[in-house]
């Protein structure tokens, strides 16, 4: 049974759970709750607090709906709106120099919490990191455009929370000096809108995106979804319009697939890969991966549609989709999906970096779970070793196969590794070869295996 650990920092003392050995202080502010005048404003830091502040429960979600259809929404309205909040998992609370890692959910920027069992941090800790995991605000509290309050607000947070542990982490064992940003899906994008942002100087050292996805939204496609929402809502598209409305009605009210980051030209200047060409950081490390299968997560098309159909609603010239059956026969509709929705943007990212001098290591999850294959999402639990929480079952099954610990263990041990030196322990990428570890029960390293999806796009399909 776990036992109770006391800690003081230099934000003030905490009483978090001692795992065997491994501090877990949950629930610490990193900023003001985003309530009454704050809503829809930039993240009011919390610098510290008095006397010993319980850190044994996870602060409150932020609003948002139900993660999948039957399933409990991490948020209830009673929570409202509460500071927002990160925990730390350390293997050493008395040590120092450890390398951190700060976790960033996915969940398309409207749904997910570093709350729920999938996102939590001890199995990465123990194998020799300082783990934090942050909440950010989502959906329209996080993203929606709102004339005189700033843009990306989701984001803002995030890199409250980074200033957050470059300030206090050395309380907890972690170097703020080697922090890795990583993140998945959502998640991903955000690690590399923080890459290419000059606000994060000297708060990152490291960054892994994992399923990077695009579809940033311009000015007037967000201000679009504001005037749709208003409409819904029956109130002005400005921030005292909303601030009369009640979070949980917003949540209702807006659409789910209708957020994320706005290209405001500040914080973000274009889409993930576009962002890191036009405001370069070679210094920085990037390890940038994706699942072989990522397509298998989601609802599939119906059964016999032309692949040319797809191909044309992603843009593409209809030949495309003639093109991918000749790459992937039978699997040529979910190759084409892959790549359009994480694979493809995920490369893009990697070789975006890799063009302006930064160290690139790629890597494709290939080992294929028991019920959806090498699908999106599946990185997480094995890396996080979160098999048994109730996302992780709905690939893995229960109970998950053996294989799943073992690769997940892999997985961190060669997170870890990139996170403390740099470098996960295979070639690195390059704009040649596009050198590529393939992650299966024997992971192997070969050339680049989304070369030829890469040509296809670049030549629209013709």
């Amino acid at each position: 049974r776990p036992g109770s650990m006391e800690l003081r920092t230099s934000a003030g003392a905490v009483r978090g759970i001692d795992r065997d050995g491994l501090g877990v202080f949950l629930g610490l502010p990193y900023a003001q709750a985003p309530a009454g005048e704050r809503r829809f404003a930039a993240p009011a830091p919390v610098t510290g607090w008095g006397g010993v502040r319980d850190a044994t429960r996870y602060g409150p979600a932020v609003p948002q709906g139900p993660p999948a259809p039957g399933a409990p929404s991490p948020w209830r309205p009673a929570d409202g709106l509460g500071e927002l909040t990160l925990n730390v998992f350390t293997p050493d609370p008395g040590g120092s120099g450890l390398p951190v890692i700060v976790w960033f959910h996915g969940g398309a920027w409207v749904r997910g919490s570093p709350s729920m069992p999938l996102h939590d941090g001890g199995a990465m800790a123990a194998a020799g990191a300082v783990v934090v995991t942050v909440g950010f605000r989502l959906g329209a509290e996080g993203f929606l455009a709102l004339p005189g309050a700033p843009d990306n607000r989701g984001l803002r947070d995030q890199i409250a929370a980074l200033t957050w542990v470059h300030d206090h982490i050395a309380s907890f064992g972690g170097d703020p000096h080697r922090v890795t940003v990583a993140g998945q899906s959502g998640g991903a994008s955000s690690v590399a809108v923080l890459l290419a942002s000059p606000a994060t100087e000297g708060l990152l050292h490291r960054a892994v995106a994992q399923s990077v996805h695009g579809g940033f939204r311009t000015p007037g496609e967000a201000a679009g979804v504001t005037a749709g929402l208003a409409a819904a809502l029956g109130v002005e598209p400005t921030v005292d319009g909303f601030g009369t409305v009640a979070p949980e009605l917003v949540v209702d009210a807006q659409d789910a697939g209708a957020f994320g980051p706005v290209i405001d030209g500040d914080l973000v200047v274009g889409q993930p890969w576009e962002g890191i060409a036009a405001r370069p950081r070679p210094g920085v490390p990037l390890l940038a991966t994706w699942t072989a299968e990522e397509a298998r997560a989601f609802p599939p098309p119906p059964a016999g549609i032309d692949p040319a159909d797809v191909a044309a609603a992603f843009g593409l010239d209809r030949a495309a989709g003639a093109a991918y059956t000749a790459l992937a026969g039978d699997d040529a509709v979910l190759t084409l999906m892959s790549d359009a929705l994480h694979r493809l943007p995920t490369r893009w990212t990697a070789r975006a970096h890799a063009a302006v001098g930064g160290a690139v290591w790629a890597s494709e999850l290939a080992w294929r779970s028991p019920l959806l294959g090498a699908c999106h999402l599946l990185d997480v639990p094995l890396l996080l070793g979160t098999l048994d929480a109730r996302p992780a079952a709905r690939m893995l099954g229960t109970p998950p196969p053996p294989a799943a610990a073992a690769l997940g263990a892999d997985l961190r041990r060669a997170w870890v590794d990139f996170a403390a030196t740099g470098d996960p322990g295979w070639p690195p990428y390059d704009l040649v070869t596009g050198t590529t570890r393939r992650w299966d029960v024997v992971p192997t390293d070969g050339d680049d295996p989304l070369a030829a999806s890469d040509t296809i796009w670049a030549s629209g399909g013709a």
